[in-house]
């Protein structure tokens, strides 16, 4: 067996297919069977190794937040997170793009999930704002920009893949690294908001009374208690990530059909279809990324690639911009749960060399690909965007050039100051 043929092999058959448009889980199996054919691989051992892939207790946490993702979602948990945010912030000029930004905030800690965010949150809010004077554009650009704190805020699908593919990281500690830069994310989406509408001339929110405001308050409080259920939870270790997903999604049953009352009962029914088709995408991906993973150690190829990165600079800087470049410009052209399953076994071990912890490097990750979503050709929340605000993919891409920007500032600031990762879940592992 030449090693360079196999390598080849397999990373070109998987790229092959992938321009042919087959679907990333298949492109993940079948380059890894036809390379461990070319490598006289017993096809069993490929096939122990997907199944190993999915055989992990916290793979578990992932269909119960999945289901009381979609269960809030349907039960009409997004307006009553509006109605919350404007009761906050909806009286300053341009306040309904930053009841966009905080809604998102606060959704997001529910769905954990941008493509969720965009499509509850945007439905809603993208009409209203077109309605109220804003341009679509801007409309999209807000609406698609701050769901990408769904990936950072708590609890977060794509946090639960990582910390399964990188070897056993805490989900709790992903968890609470990712709180922070969430919050950072989103502040400083809301201040390049404000700039703009300013400079634009959007409209001055209506101011709500004590009477509005404490009734937005009452309404959402028990959606809300649902994050708090999986954060404290887990970081006061009364329960696990799993547990935790388990409880809330229970919860989200019992308040969405009980309390709130917003849809039927038989609204389940399609609430679990729907969290069944995505549970399926996720776990194909998983298992066969396995299989792939397991060829790319067998023929050692995040070796090679951490000894050409050390051989490009033996400065940590300049091998952490690398690595972001390389996730960019891959989360331009692939989604992002295959990129996490793919780059992780690869590019963990070079932020591993250079001394970075896999819990700030996750973080740094879920960032740089959560850009991505937002990036032609592939970014799947543009294209939800895009088609809620009625906008063609040219004119989207000036109008998101300042929320780019002030995405890579915040993907610098979490990337080369490690504390704004680090420091809470070193202070709340005391």
């Amino acid at each position: 067996m030449d090693h360079s043929t196999a390598v080849t092999i397999l990373l070109g058959t998987f790229l092959t297919l992938l321009v042919l448009r087959v679907p990333v889980c298949f492109c993940l199996g079948l380059s890894s069977v036809v390379a461990g054919i070319y490598c006289n691989i017993q096809l069993p051992m490929l096939a122990q190794s997907m199944v190993r892939a999915i055989n992990s207790f916290s793979l578990l946490a992932i269909p119960f937040f999945i289901l009381c993702g979609e269960i809030m979602n349907e039960g009409g948990m997004s307006q009553r997170m509006i109605n919350l945010a404007n009761a906050i912030i909806g009286r300053f000029r341009g306040g309904l793009a930053l009841v966009n930004v905080l809604s998102s905030t606060f959704f997001g800690g529910i769905s954990g999930s941008s493509v969720a965010d965009t499509s509850s949150t945007g439905a809603v809010l993208i009409p209203m704002m077109v309605k109220k004077g804003y341009d679509p554009d801007y409309s999209v650009a807000v609406t698609i920009t701050s769901s990408i704190q769904g990936i950072l805020i708590p609890p977060s699908h794509n946090m639960i893949i990582y910390s399964l593919v990188a070897g056993g990281v805490s989900v709790s500690t992903m968890f609470m690294a990712g709180l922070v830069p969430g919050l950072i994310l989103g502040a400083g989406i809301m201040v390049t908001t404000y700039i703009i509408a300013v400079k634009r001339g959007y409209p001055v929110g209506e101011k709500t009374t004590a009477a509005q405001k404490l009734k937005a308050v009452k309404e959402s409080i028990l959606g809300l208690f649902t994050f708090v259920i999986v954060v404290v939870g887990v970081i006061s270790g009364l329960y696990t990530a799993t547990e935790a997903a388990a409880v809330a999604a229970l919860y989200a049953f019992i308040i969405t059909f009980f309390v709130y009352r917003d849809v039927p009962l038989s609204r389940m029914t399609f609430i679990l279809k729907r969290a069944l088709k995505t549970l399926a995408i996720v776990v194909a991906l998983i298992s066969c990324s396995g299989a792939f993973g397991w060829m790319l150690a067998y023929l050692k190829v995040p070796a090679m690639v951490t000894n050409a990165l050390l051989t490009l600079s033996d400065n940590p800087y300049v091998i952490l911009l690398v690595i972001n470049l390389i996730l960019l410009g891959l989360g331009m052209i692939m989604d992002m749960a295959p990129l996490i399953l793919i780059t992780t076994p690869i590019l963990l071990p070079v932020a591993k060399s250079i001394g970075m912890d896999p819990v700030h490097f996750g973080i740094v990750m879920m960032l740089n690909l959560g850009i991505g979503l937002l990036t032609p050709p592939v970014g799947s929340t543009l294209f939800v965007g895009c088609a809620l605000g009625k906008v063609t993919m040219e004119r989207m891409a000036k109008t998101m050039v300042p929320f780019y920007f002030t995405m890579v500032a915040a993907l610098v600031l979490i990337t080369y100051v490690p504390a704004v990762v680090m420091t809470l879940p070193r202070i709340l592992s005391q």
